[in-house]
């Protein structure tokens, strides 16, 4: 396994080894990987002939009082276990790699990503969407695989594949979750252990809503509604929102056709968390387990 730093050497890597047919599998991470990150890197494993995991904290896509500088980074320790799964290539750039002086273009979403979180997070998507447009670039991917849990930047993402004509197909996979249904995330790590007890009301409110939808709720607003109740009654939770959204284009939707998205991001003392569910007409429903 090769640990690349510079974008045009990662570049070269894989321009040669498209030329020979290989297929190449791609998972951009910020590191701090956990059991999500692996399922989607297996996943990689088993659709291309290559794969490449990037390591790159992007601080595009951090706010001014946000955890840029705590977030967690241990190369050493994320590499260790990426070579267990055979991973070839870690792409590990600086910031001054990425962002050369001078770097002044970026992608955004109007419609898209100044909802949800992006009203909550100014800015955020923006810079998701231009470092992931670098990656795809510098990385030559055939697929680049993604967690549903980030459910608003896979939906972004998918968007800008297709509006730039990007030639890749984006492959999303389930939620992978502790065995309390707590999602797995790299922000869990700042949990103290009461929050980390705290914190799995998310999941128990996404069982609520599945439960009311299998014993034919079909009145999103009124599901809403019993969800925030549910999550306010925890001391150490904090409600930034509660949507249930179309799955395809994120519009409000208040009653269950065929199929909808329950979002949630919650502060659990200070630290920000995000889930999701997706709620099917009746008897469909079913939690996003890995």
């Amino acid at each position: 396994m090769d640990i690349i730093r510079r974008t045009q050497i990662m570049q070269q890597i894989a321009l040669n080894l498209k030329k020979k047919g290989n297929k190449i599998g791609f998972v951009p991470t910020m590191g701090a990987l956990h059991f999500g990150h692996l399922s989607l890197v297996r996943r990689a494993n088993q659709i291309s002939h290559t794969t490449i995991v990037s390591i790159f904290v992007n601080p595009l896509q951090f706010g001014p009082n946000e955890d840029y500088d705590k977030y967690p980074r241990d190369l050493a320790k994320d590499a260790d276990t990426l070579k267990e799964l055979n991973v070839e290539y870690i792409f590990a750039p600086d910031v001054s790699n990425i962002y050369a002086e001078g770097f002044s273009t970026e992608i955004s979403n109007s419609k898209l990503g100044n909802i949800l979180c992006g009203k909550s997070r100014p800015g955020h998507f923006k810079g998701v969407l231009t470092v992931v447009a670098k990656l795809f670039n510098i990385v030559q991917p055939d697929f680049a695989i993604f967690g549903q849990k980030d459910y608003q930047q896979l939906v972004l993402i998918k968007r800008m594949v297709q509006d730039l004509n990007f030639p890749i197909e984006i492959i999303s996979c389930p939620i992978v979750r502790e065995s309390d249904g707590l999602a797995m995330s790299s922000r869990n790590s700042y949990l103290s252990p009461d929050e980390r007890k705290a914190a799995t009301i998310l999941y128990k409110s996404l069982q609520f809503a599945v439960d009311k939808v299998e014993n034919g709720e079909d009145n999103l607003e009124l599901i809403k509604k019993e969800v925030r109740k549910m999550i306010s009654k925890e001391p150490l939770a904090s409600i930034d929102y509660v949507e249930t959204v179309h799955p395809f284009t994120l519009e409000p939707k208040e009653k269950l056709k065929d199929e909808a998205v329950l979002l949630l991001a919650v502060y659990i003392g200070k630290t920000r968390l995000i889930d999701n569910i997706i709620l099917k007409e009746k008897k469909d429903a079913k939690i996003g387990n890995a």
